[in-house]
């Protein structure tokens, strides 16, 4: 499949080209800058975009790739650090800004001359001055997204100058011959002007990309390739009943049928009504090989006591395994394993320079595979979490799979502060319940990325009827997101905050208050444990 490949050099904002790039139906991937030459040049590639990264080009441990690429014969855009590196590499010089640029800028497009420009000799009249293909159809003047310390202060050789902005003299730079431009600001932010123009243009008119991509259109090929891979060999899949993992399932199924056996633990962590639904779509809709299995008093045991974030995780994530390793011995032949494995984690799992720091432990339960020494499958390994809700509408999966909220591995344990019980799993349950059901009714589902409920180890005076009440408080959190990476807390209309609030308080004994959660994604987590 023809691409245009993303080198990637440590910028916050590389897995936005991927995702620009993919809205304009161009098929693209992500490699560390420190891939090697022969890796780079067996993709088929139309062309190869630079990524921004952090570091000074000047830096003992920068982040470098292998300079034969700009011999690879295919247009490169360099973004930010990506034109630092160009610039350095044709001889410019590159130095550290006197006023360093960050957030919105002004830039000045340049009109590049021609023998033909308007007042040189021999011009056409009214004949305007040509301009960059990058440019093409962009005003004069646009609002861009700057982040940068280094500037290019000197010109690299046989290079042309394209755009200012007040502080950055060289902001944009081409060398039409070798077909190589750069950018010292961010197209790829949701910000900035005219910005997947620019992406467009490079990708369009100058690497002539013509495929028009979709999640779909691969579909037939990842199918064939499963077919081939498996032959008589039995799969096994963790199904969760969460996006990923049962489009996942339901493209393995389509390639190899009852070969197929899927397993879900049932952790008695669930939201009220998960297994039953499980049931009524995987059983039923699909007559999938679905074995339930309860585990739910195993886990209840083994979290006694606990209260702990971390240690919670870490038992939940080793009884997972012992459950679904018992109960896929069962299983004859089995050969390999489906992982609903999406495309930002293999991104975040290699890291350009190192791993970042731990937060916390993965919400997905991990190591099966090494634990029980089958191949993987991971048809969904080259998508992001839209494109896997598109193909899934391509299959014709309810609506009611592909558009629910994330919903942690650990389940309620982690949105339980402090011990986890029967009796405190139970009012959590009936309180989410709720509170999901009347976002639903107000029109507010599709408008949330999450939305649940916290059950405080906090409790606090009320009065019930005439009496007075010494009980449990609920945290609410609702919240807007892309990607997970980031998000910010989610307005809801005061009548649906207040519906949720009486109707939990009314129905859901052990509970007289209730709180919402107004911080955002950074400083917060969006889970609380």
């Amino acid at each position: 499949m023809n691409q245009i490949l993303i080198l990637d050099f440590g910028s916050q904002y590389t897995q936005l080209i991927a995702r620009r790039l993919r809205q304009l139906k161009v098929y693209c991937e992500i490699l560390p800058c420190s891939t090697s030459l022969k890796k780079i040049a067996s993709k088929n590639l139309k062309g190869i975009i630079l990524s921004g990264g952090p570091s000074s080009i000047y830096d003992k441990d920068s982040p470098k790739t292998d300079t034969k690429i700009f011999e690879l014969g295919v247009p490169i855009l360099g973004i930010c650090y990506g034109m630092q590196l160009i610039s350095h590499e044709y001889h410019g010089e590159v130095i550290k800004s006197k006023k360093r640029e960050y957030g919105f800028s002004l830039l000045k497009t340049s009109r590049l001359c021609s023998r033909h420009a308007a007042g040189s000799q021999g011009a056409m009249p009214n004949k305007r001055p040509k301009t960059s293909r990058l440019f093409e159809g962009i005003p004069k003047e646009i609002k861009v997204w700057m982040s940068h310390g280094d500037e290019v202060k000197k010109m690299p050789n046989g290079f042309k100058n394209l755009a200012s902005t007040p502080d950055t003299k060289i902001a944009a730079i081409e060398n039409k011959q070798k077909n190589i431009y750069a950018l010292q600001f961010h197209p790829e932010v949701h910000h900035a002007d005219y910005g997947l123009k620019i992406l467009k243009n490079f990708a369009h008119k100058i690497c002539l990309y013509k495929d028009s991509w979709s999640p779909a259109s691969f579909l037939n090929e990842t199918i064939a390739d499963i077919k081939k891979e498996v032959k008589n060999n039995s799969v096994i899949c963790g199904l969760s009943g969460g996006v990923d993992s049962s489009v996942a399932a339901v493209i393995v199924n389509k390639a190899i049928g009852n070969k197929l056996y899927c397993i879900f633990v049932d952790t008695g962590l669930l939201r009220a009504g998960d297994k039953e639904r499980m049931r009524a779509v995987f059983n039923k809709k699909y007559k999938f090989n679905l074995k339930i299995a309860d585990a739910s008093q195993l886990f209840l045991s083994r979290l006694k006591g606990v209260s702990s974030p971390e240690r919670k995780r870490k038992i939940i994530g080793k009884t997972f395994i012992e459950v679904f390793e018992k109960e896929s011995k069962k299983i004859k032949n089995a050969g390999f394993l489906v992982q609903g494995t999406l495309y930002p984690d293999i991104i975040e799992s290699v890291s350009v320079k190192g791993p970042s720091a731990v937060i916390k432990s993965h919400h997905n339960v991990g190591g099966l595979p090494k634990k029980m020494n089958l191949k993987l499958i991971e048809p969904l390994k080259f998508l992001f979490k839209d494109e896997v809700r598109v193909l899934g509408r391509s299959l014709k999966m309810p609506e009611e799979i592909l558009m629910q909220h994330p919903f942690p591995g650990p389940g309620l344990a982690i949105r339980i502060i402090g011990d986890v019980t029967e009796e405190r799993i139970n009012i959590l349950k009936k309180a989410d319940k709720i509170m999901r059901a009347e976002i639903k009714k107000f029109g507010w589902q599709d408008k949330i990325w999450q939305a649940f409920c916290v059950l405080l180890p906090v409790k606090s005076v009320g009065v019930m009827g005439d009496e007075r009440s010494y009980e449990n408080t609920i945290a609410v959190r609702c919240v807007e997101s892309v990607d997970g990476m980031t998000a910010d807390w989610s307005k809801l209309p005061y009548e649906l905050m207040q519906k949720i609030s009486s109707r939990i308080v009314s129905e859901v004994k052990g509970i007289n208050r209730i709180v919402y959660d107004i911080t955002s994604k950074p400083p917060s987590t969006i889970e609380w444990e």
